[in-house]
């Protein structure tokens, strides 16, 4: 059993990042994959009410891997965190099956209460490099979480969000498939967007002072011509 879900946990990551050669690199060199091994274990031990024994387990693992995953956080089959360097899962955290994340990705809480207050990631998320997200909000199935994006709400199932805090970017029908680091060639440039957004409300407001000067100019020109001598 332990080997078989080993061997579904390689071809998972080989599926999903073109620079593995084999499953044999996967296995010797991906911390990714390691940190992972390393949760199963404290999350059993913490199970078992065995929490510092956990807590040592995670922090080995952390220690080796740079990655930092609480043994209480929940992680459903297929994890693939690439590169991995900087990811921190937060003890309430919850992770569906096939999700993938990549370095710098924070799972955080936004509380010092003692119940849920970390993300819950549906099935097939993604979520790019940088990206935070905060609180016990829900990331619904498939949904893409775009580099560096913060999100502090629910998200949607199926949409990409982006920006600070993370707005949608791209609807259902745009979100099929796996697209590395959560984004694809139709993702807008969120900067772009807002510049083009400034200049169309300029574009508006400088035809109403045009409008309202034109209202105004003939009757100043008809006061000036009836004083004139």
């Amino acid at each position: 059993m332990i080997f078989k879900r080993l061997r579904e946990e390689i071809d998972s990551i080989r599926a999903r990042d073109p620079a593995a050669r084999s499953g044999l690199e996967i296995l010797l060199c991906y911390p990714g994959l390691h940190v992972v091994m390393f949760h199963r274990a404290a999350n059993a031990a913490w199970k078992m009410r065995l929490h510092l024994v956990a807590r040592l387990v995670s922090q080995f693992g952390r220690f080796l891997t740079g990655i930092e995953i609480h043994p209480a956080a929940t992680i459903g089959r297929r994890l693939f965190i690439d590169h991995g360097s900087g990811v921190v899962i937060g003890e309430t955290a919850e992770i569906g099956d096939d999700v993938t994340l990549y370095h710098g990705v924070t799972l955080g809480g936004t509380s010092l209460d003692t119940g849920k207050r970390h993300p819950t990631l549906q099935n097939g998320v993604i979520v790019g490099a940088g990206a935070k997200i905060l609180g016990p909000v829900v990331v619904g199935t498939n949904a893409r979480i775009g580099a560096n994006a913060v999100v502090l709400s629910d998200v949607p199932a199926g949409v990409t969000m982006v920006g600070i805090p993370a707005r949608l970017a791209l609807a259902k029908r745009k979100s099929e498939g796996f697209h590395a680091y959560g984004c694809d060639e139709d993702l807008p440039d969120p900067v772009l967007r807002a510049v083009e957004t400034l200049r169309t409300e300029m574009n508006r407001l400088q035809a109403r002072i045009d409008e309202l000067e034109a209202e105004k100019w003939p009757a100043s020109v008809g006061v000036a011509e009836g004083e004139a001598p």
